[in-house]
Order: C-alpha cells, then structure tokens, then sequence
C-alpha cells in the first residue's frame, strides 16, 4: 500500500486522529508500539487562519513520529484553503481533511460530518486542499449523514477522481455517531465498487487484534485506523501485529511496564505542554491506562489530586496492583522498583519550541 511516495507494508496499521487524545506524547507511544502512520488531532482551519494558540500548537510534529498526517477541518472553503497553506509549510508527510467528525458544534457549519450533506461542496474543499498541497492529500469521512443518504461510493469514486491518495472511512453514519456496530459489510462495497486504485483504510470497532484481523480478512480494505482501542493501549498496534502474523495475542504488557509508560507519558506531556498543564491534561489518560485493573479508580484518584509531576511519579511508581483496597497507604520513600523504572525512562524527545512554523 502506498499514499503517495510513502511506501507501507502488507496490512498497516494507523493511528486515528482524536481530540485530546492524538497529540506528540501519545503519537511517539504508538509509534515505538507498532504504528506505522500517525495522525494529528483535528484542528480547525479558522483557528489556524487566525492564530488561535491551541490550533497553532497541534501543529507540532517530531522526526521521531513520521510519517505523520496534521488534519484540518472546516466548512469555509477560503479558509480551508488558507489553513492547507499553512499546514503545507509545516512539512508533515500528509495533509488529511476531516470529513467524519459527528459533533454538533462542528457539523453546523459544514465541518466534518456536516458536510455530507453538501457534496458540491466538499468538491470545492478538497479542490483548494489539492490546489495549496505539496504533499498527498487523504480524506476521513463517513457512510452519510443518516441511513436515507449514504452517498460513500459515490464519494469514493469523486475524491479518487480528484487526486485524493487514500481514504479513510468510518462504517457509521453520522447520525450513529459513536453508537451500534459498525457497519464493515460497507467497507467491502466501497473496496469493491467505489474506489480502483485508491487505498481504503477501515476505521469503526477495530479495538482488539481479533477484531483488526478480522476487518482486514472480511473486509478487504487496505489498512485498518485504530481509534479507541489505542486509548490508554499503545501496546495495541504491537498486539495486532504479533496476532496477525502468528495467530497468538502476546502477553499484555506487565504491570511495571504499564507504569512504566504511563510514567513517560506524562514526562512527555510535562515537557511538551509545561510540567503544569500537562500533569492537568494527563489526568484524562488515566482511566484508560488503568482500566479493568484492581484498585484502578483508587490510583487514578490518588494520582489526580496532585499538581506536580514529581508527586505523580512517586505515587504512581510506588503503588502496587494488588494493594488492599480498603486504604491507599503510599509510602513516600521510593522502593526498589519505583526506583527501577525511573532509571528505565528514556530522554523526552518531545520539546516544545519557542515557536511554531507556519
């Protein structure tokens, strides 16, 4: 499969863009972890055009990360076509457009899912990307705006047309948002009727390797975007990859190595966003790092009522999984193994500059 000159193996897995969750940290997780492209959070083509900084940074990407895809979105086409300018000059190796996102703040103004509902439309969006782009430009999208109008083959044939180099859809319709199945029986169609040449990437319910495996076998599509089962999981990618290649799940990561990353993640985020916001933003990390494990609400309140990375760590690092339950007694001298993994952690890579290139 290939996007572009960019050149991938048989059955690659991508990180899919989502809010809050699919920033630099997180991104170098997934890629040491198996990911073989990784794409940004979404960012609004207004907010670029007019220097909002929360847009501006989500522009941050790292060599260590590639190759990486920034997503914009908006329903203006001028800005659109101002916001693909600017993203061209910040060098990633793809410029995606969100044409999926179902959130009502977004699709009013023809953003994301919204604009299926406008295909005219969409036309010109993607013709302004294509026109600003010195770089492969890749579509995410739905089914349609509700069941009365699944459109997705012939949107399929009209993006391949126009010079798009891979899509990426979610088996839902808007109106499903995030809810039922996902429908995969869809993705075969469009593999099979709507797109010739162009790569088609599943995306909707691929969150365990039994489940990726399986979309890749009944559905023929040519690579498979992981979204929640990534969350609190970048071991994911590396699990899919070992299940389809031998027929076995791996071990899951032990708890050490659990803590150990969930410890880097944070250390990431410190450096990147400032150690104050970033042990704020790592509080939402938690419940999917510790999910269905014993004791996992105890830790994650243990560890959101601190301010400082350094407290995080000494708490986090000390607890143990089978800790009675009945009281969280943390004691404050770090014990060998807590020790152990702070040696572990590697150099953050991810630094934030001074300034963003635009």
């Amino acid at each position: 499969m290939n996007i572009g000159p960019l050149k991938f193996g048989a059955r690659p897995l991508f990180l899919a863009p989502m809010e809050d969750v699919s920033d630099p940290p997180f991104r170098i997780l997934c890629k040491r972890y198996g990911a073989d492209m990784l794409y940004t959070e979404f960012i609004s083509s207004g907010g670029l055009v007019y220097d909002a900084e929360d847009s501006l940074m989500k522009l941050d990407i790292y060599d260590e990360e590639r190759p990486v895809g920034i997503q914009i979105f908006g329903g203006d086409v001028d800005q659109v076509r101002e916001a693909a300018r600017i993203v061209d000059r910040v060098g990633p190796d793809v410029i995606d457009i969100n044409f999926g996102c179902p959130v009502k703040k977004v699709v009013c103004k023809d953003g994301g899912a919204g604009i299926l509902r406008n295909l005219p439309k969409m036309e010109r969006i993607v013709a302004a990307v294509l026109e600003e782009s010195s770089r492969p430009v890749t579509v995410k999208t739905r089914l349609g705006w509700n069941d009365d109008s699944i459109r997705i083959l012939e949107v399929a044939q009209m993006l391949e047309g126009m010079g798009v180099q891979a899509l990426a859809v979610h088996a839902r319709t808007r109106k499903q948002m995030y809810k039922g199945t996902a429908r995969w029986e869809w993705l075969r169609r469009i593999k099979e009727e709507g797109v010739q040449t162009m790569p088609l990437i599943g995306n909707g319910d691929a969150t365990t390797p039994q489940k990726i495996k399986a979309m890749f076998d009944e559905t023929g599509v040519d690579g498979v975007m992981i979204g929640r089962g990534a969350i609190g999981n970048p071991w994911i990618f590396r699990e899919a990859k070992a299940y389809m290649e031998t027929g076995e799940v791996p071990p899951p990561p032990s708890w050490q190595e659990r803590l150990s990353v969930v410890a880097e993640h944070l250390t990431l985020k410190c450096n990147w966003l400032g150690e104050r916001k970033g042990v704020m933003e790592m509080r939402r990390q938690y419940g999917g790092y510790f999910k269905g494990f014993r004791n996992a609400s105890t830790l994650r309140m243990l560890l959101m009522q601190h301010n400082t990375k350094a407290a995080v760590l000494e708490d986090l690092l000390n607890f143990e999984e089978e800790q009675p339950d009945v009281q969280v007694a943390v004691s404050r001298k770090v014990k060998p193994v807590a020790a152990a993994i702070r040696a572990t952690l590697p150099t953050p890579v991810v630094r934030r500059s001074d300034e963003v290139p635009v």
